[in-house]
């Protein structure tokens, strides 16, 4: 399954999040998976809050147009970008 794959509403982006790393970065593919590293620890939402914020940085829309489909409490989310393209979120991200 590849990380952007196509959703009626844009693209449903697979991430694997680490929470509590010492930087944040969006660090490439990990599998079939984004990984991307936060500071922030996985308590009341603060990490999940801390990886919309980075990856909307890194493709260059809104917070709001992020959605986090499954995964909320777990490291392995799937989340949608609204009003994009799989081809386009690949490339604004750098990935093949």
């Amino acid at each position: 399954m590849p990380i952007a794959r196509p959703h009626p509403l844009g693209t449903l982006l697979a991430v694997k999040v680490v929470p509590g790393a010492s930087r944040e970065k969006v660090a490439g593919p990990l599998g079939e998976r984004l990984k991307v590293t936060v500071r922030q620890v996985p308590e009341k939402g603060a990490a999940n809050r801390a990886v919309a914020a980075l990856l909307a940085e890194a493709i260059a829309i809104r917070k709001a147009d992020l959605q986090i489909l499954r995964g909320a409490g777990r490291p392995e989310k799937d989340i949608l970008v609204r009003g994009l393209a799989p081809e386009e979120v690949r490339r604004r991200l750098g990935l093949p």
